[in-house]
Protein backbone atom coordinates (compact mmCIF):
# COMPACT_ATOMS: atom_id res chain seq x y z
CA UNK A 1 0.00 0.00 0.00
CA UNK A 2 1.53 3.13 -0.98
CA UNK A 3 0.85 6.12 0.91
CA UNK A 4 1.09 9.90 -0.45
CA UNK A 5 0.62 13.07 1.55
CA UNK A 6 -2.52 14.63 1.66
CA UNK A 7 -3.68 18.19 2.14
CA UNK A 8 -7.06 19.75 2.62
CA UNK A 9 -8.17 23.36 2.43
CA UNK A 10 -11.39 25.25 2.63
CA UNK A 11 -11.64 27.68 0.86
CA UNK A 12 -14.49 30.28 -0.79
CA UNK A 13 -15.71 31.31 -4.14
CA UNK A 14 -12.98 33.99 -4.48
CA UNK A 15 -10.24 31.60 -3.49
CA UNK A 16 -11.48 29.03 -6.36
CA UNK A 17 -11.68 31.23 -9.05
CA UNK A 18 -8.18 32.70 -8.45
CA UNK A 19 -7.18 28.97 -8.00
CA UNK A 20 -8.42 27.83 -11.36
CA UNK A 21 -6.33 30.80 -13.07
CA UNK A 22 -3.31 29.48 -11.19
CA UNK A 23 -4.27 25.78 -12.03
CA UNK A 24 -4.75 25.71 -15.49
CA UNK A 25 -1.81 27.83 -16.69
CA UNK A 26 0.03 25.58 -14.76
CA UNK A 27 -1.05 21.98 -14.48
CA UNK A 28 -2.65 20.09 -17.11
CA UNK A 29 -6.35 18.83 -16.88
CA UNK A 30 -7.45 14.95 -15.73
CA UNK A 31 -7.75 13.28 -18.83
CA UNK A 32 -10.88 11.57 -16.97
CA UNK A 33 -12.19 14.97 -17.12
CA UNK A 34 -14.99 16.20 -19.48
CA UNK A 35 -14.18 19.89 -19.76
CA UNK A 36 -12.49 20.30 -17.22
CA UNK A 37 -14.45 18.34 -14.26
CA UNK A 38 -16.78 15.33 -13.45
CA UNK A 39 -19.50 14.38 -11.23
CA UNK A 40 -18.74 11.58 -8.15
CA UNK A 41 -21.22 9.64 -6.45
CA UNK A 42 -20.10 7.62 -3.18
CA UNK A 43 -21.72 5.84 -0.52
CA UNK A 44 -19.83 5.74 2.62
CA UNK A 45 -19.91 2.58 4.88
CA UNK A 46 -19.82 2.86 9.02
CA UNK A 47 -20.73 0.81 11.81
CA UNK A 48 -24.10 1.42 14.02
CA UNK A 49 -21.54 3.36 16.32
CA UNK A 50 -20.25 5.50 13.57
CA UNK A 51 -16.63 4.43 14.18
CA UNK A 52 -15.19 6.31 11.25
CA UNK A 53 -16.95 9.16 11.80
CA UNK A 54 -15.73 9.28 15.02
CA UNK A 55 -12.68 8.58 14.42
CA UNK A 56 -12.03 11.38 11.89
CA UNK A 57 -13.48 13.83 14.12
CA UNK A 58 -11.61 12.96 17.35
CA UNK A 59 -8.27 13.02 14.69
CA UNK A 60 -7.16 9.80 15.59
CA UNK A 61 -3.89 9.11 13.66
CA UNK A 62 -4.27 5.84 11.60
CA UNK A 63 -7.97 5.05 10.03
CA UNK A 64 -9.64 3.99 7.73
CA UNK A 65 -13.01 4.07 6.05
CA UNK A 66 -15.06 2.61 2.69
CA UNK A 67 -16.71 3.46 -0.25
CA UNK A 68 -18.74 2.72 -3.39
CA UNK A 69 -18.24 5.20 -6.21
CA UNK A 70 -18.65 5.85 -9.83
CA UNK A 71 -18.51 8.71 -11.92
CA UNK A 72 -21.11 10.72 -14.21
CA UNK A 73 -23.63 8.62 -13.53
CA UNK A 74 -21.49 5.52 -15.35
CA UNK A 75 -23.13 2.55 -13.49
CA UNK A 76 -21.29 0.76 -15.81
CA UNK A 77 -17.85 1.39 -13.83
CA UNK A 78 -18.33 1.14 -10.14
CA UNK A 79 -15.68 0.99 -7.51
CA UNK A 80 -14.94 -0.26 -4.09
CA UNK A 81 -12.48 1.76 -2.06
CA UNK A 82 -10.64 1.67 1.20
CA UNK A 83 -9.32 4.53 1.85
CA UNK A 84 -6.44 5.09 4.50
CA UNK A 85 -5.23 7.71 6.43
CA UNK A 86 -1.83 7.82 8.63
CA UNK A 87 -1.51 11.35 9.90
CA UNK A 88 -0.99 13.86 7.28
CA UNK A 89 -0.72 10.95 4.05
CA UNK A 90 -2.79 8.37 2.67
CA UNK A 91 -3.37 5.14 0.37
CA UNK A 92 -6.39 4.01 -1.42
CA UNK A 93 -6.53 0.25 -2.42
CA UNK A 94 -9.92 -0.37 -4.82
CA UNK A 95 -11.87 -2.95 -6.83
CA UNK A 96 -14.02 -2.47 -9.61
CA UNK A 97 -17.70 -3.91 -8.91
CA UNK A 98 -20.45 -4.24 -11.16
CA UNK A 99 -23.90 -2.79 -10.77
CA UNK A 100 -25.26 -6.70 -10.01
CA UNK A 101 -23.12 -6.97 -7.59
CA UNK A 102 -23.48 -3.62 -5.71
CA UNK A 103 -27.71 -4.15 -6.26
CA UNK A 104 -27.22 -7.53 -4.06
CA UNK A 105 -25.08 -5.72 -1.31
CA UNK A 106 -27.63 -2.91 -0.42
CA UNK A 107 -29.90 -5.85 -0.15
CA UNK A 108 -27.60 -7.55 2.23
CA UNK A 109 -26.71 -10.45 0.28
CA UNK A 110 -22.73 -10.61 0.71
CA UNK A 111 -22.28 -14.01 -0.74
CA UNK A 112 -20.74 -13.26 -3.75
CA UNK A 113 -17.61 -11.32 -2.18
CA UNK A 114 -16.46 -14.71 -1.51
CA UNK A 115 -15.78 -15.69 -5.05
CA UNK A 116 -14.03 -12.68 -6.08
CA UNK A 117 -10.22 -12.40 -5.22
CA UNK A 118 -9.37 -9.51 -4.13
CA UNK A 119 -7.75 -8.57 -0.73
CA UNK A 120 -9.81 -5.51 -0.09
CA UNK A 121 -12.98 -7.70 -1.10
CA UNK A 122 -11.62 -10.10 1.79
CA UNK A 123 -11.36 -7.26 4.33
CA UNK A 124 -14.34 -5.81 3.18
CA UNK A 125 -16.62 -8.96 3.92
CA UNK A 126 -14.79 -9.48 7.40
CA UNK A 127 -15.19 -6.18 8.60
CA UNK A 128 -18.99 -6.12 7.30
CA UNK A 129 -19.70 -9.16 9.55
CA UNK A 130 -17.68 -8.72 12.59
CA UNK A 131 -17.78 -5.24 12.62
CA UNK A 132 -21.36 -4.77 11.04
CA UNK A 133 -20.63 -2.42 8.50
CA UNK A 134 -23.43 -0.74 6.68
CA UNK A 135 -24.43 1.68 4.06
CA UNK A 136 -24.73 5.07 5.61
CA UNK A 137 -24.78 8.29 3.50
CA UNK A 138 -24.69 8.86 -0.19
CA UNK A 139 -22.71 12.36 -1.40
CA UNK A 140 -22.67 13.82 -4.67
CA UNK A 141 -20.32 16.64 -5.77
CA UNK A 142 -18.05 18.18 -8.64
CA UNK A 143 -14.79 17.71 -9.15
CA UNK A 144 -12.57 19.81 -10.73
CA UNK A 145 -8.93 17.74 -11.15
CA UNK A 146 -5.88 19.14 -12.40
CA UNK A 147 -2.09 17.06 -12.36
CA UNK A 148 1.35 17.89 -12.37
CA UNK A 149 3.71 15.27 -13.33
CA UNK A 150 6.80 16.36 -11.85
CA UNK A 151 5.89 14.45 -7.60
CA UNK A 152 2.59 12.68 -9.15
CA UNK A 153 0.83 15.70 -7.80
CA UNK A 154 -2.64 15.81 -7.87
CA UNK A 155 -4.67 19.09 -7.30
CA UNK A 156 -8.97 19.19 -6.88
CA UNK A 157 -11.27 21.16 -6.15
CA UNK A 158 -14.54 19.97 -5.33
CA UNK A 159 -17.88 21.57 -4.73
CA UNK A 160 -21.22 21.64 -5.10
CA UNK A 161 -21.45 19.19 -2.38
CA UNK A 162 -24.86 17.51 -2.01
CA UNK A 163 -26.37 14.61 0.27
CA UNK A 164 -29.13 12.41 -0.69
CA UNK A 165 -30.99 10.47 2.75
CA UNK A 166 -31.68 6.94 1.08
CA UNK A 167 -29.28 4.97 0.46
CA UNK A 168 -30.82 2.10 -1.11
CA UNK A 169 -31.32 5.22 -4.23
CA UNK A 170 -27.58 5.03 -4.85
CA UNK A 171 -27.90 3.05 -7.72
CA UNK A 172 -30.15 5.87 -9.10
CA UNK A 173 -28.66 8.37 -11.10
CA UNK A 174 -31.66 10.44 -11.14
CA UNK A 175 -32.32 10.33 -7.27
CA UNK A 176 -32.90 13.52 -5.50
CA UNK A 177 -30.15 15.14 -3.81
CA UNK A 178 -29.98 18.36 -1.48
CA UNK A 179 -26.91 20.52 -0.84
CA UNK A 180 -25.05 19.88 2.19
CA UNK A 181 -25.77 22.11 4.59
CA UNK A 182 -22.35 24.89 5.40
CA UNK A 183 -20.69 22.75 2.72
CA UNK A 184 -17.36 24.14 1.88
CA UNK A 185 -15.82 24.36 -1.16
CA UNK A 186 -12.51 21.82 -0.55
CA UNK A 187 -9.26 22.58 -2.45
CA UNK A 188 -7.14 19.20 -1.93
CA UNK A 189 -3.29 18.86 -3.18
CA UNK A 190 -1.97 14.93 -3.03
CA UNK A 191 1.93 14.21 -3.91
CA UNK A 192 5.03 11.58 -3.31
CA UNK A 193 8.22 12.33 -2.34
CA UNK A 194 7.94 16.11 -2.60
CA UNK A 195 5.94 19.10 -3.79
CA UNK A 196 7.56 21.14 -6.19
CA UNK A 197 7.88 24.62 -5.21
CA UNK A 198 5.97 25.91 -8.11
CA UNK A 199 2.64 24.12 -7.26
CA UNK A 200 3.23 25.02 -3.53
CA UNK A 201 3.23 28.92 -4.42
CA UNK A 202 0.32 28.02 -6.70
CA UNK A 203 -2.24 26.70 -3.88
CA UNK A 204 -1.30 29.31 -1.48
CA UNK A 205 -3.94 31.35 -0.58
CA UNK A 206 -2.99 33.78 2.60
CA UNK A 207 -4.23 32.86 5.39
CA UNK A 208 -5.85 29.68 4.49
CA UNK A 209 -4.93 26.65 6.88
CA UNK A 210 -4.93 22.93 6.33
CA UNK A 211 -8.29 21.25 7.22
CA UNK A 212 -9.29 18.06 8.60
CA UNK A 213 -12.42 18.09 6.47
CA UNK A 214 -14.44 15.14 6.23
CA UNK A 215 -17.51 14.65 3.19
CA UNK A 216 -19.30 11.99 5.65
CA UNK A 217 -20.37 14.06 8.73
CA UNK A 218 -22.25 16.47 6.55
CA UNK A 219 -26.23 15.45 7.37
CA UNK A 220 -24.93 13.85 10.56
Amino acid sequence: MNFRHEYKHEINLSDMITLRHRLRALMQPDSHATGGKYEIRSLYFDNLSDKALREKLDGISYREKFRIRYYDNNLSLIHLEKKSKLDRVGAKQSATLTKEEVSALLDGDYAWIRQRQEPILAEFYRKMTCQQLKPKTIVDYTREPYIFPPGNVRVTIDYNIRTGILCTDFLNPTCVTVPARDAPIILEVKWDAYLPDIIQDAVQLGARRPCAFSREPLIN
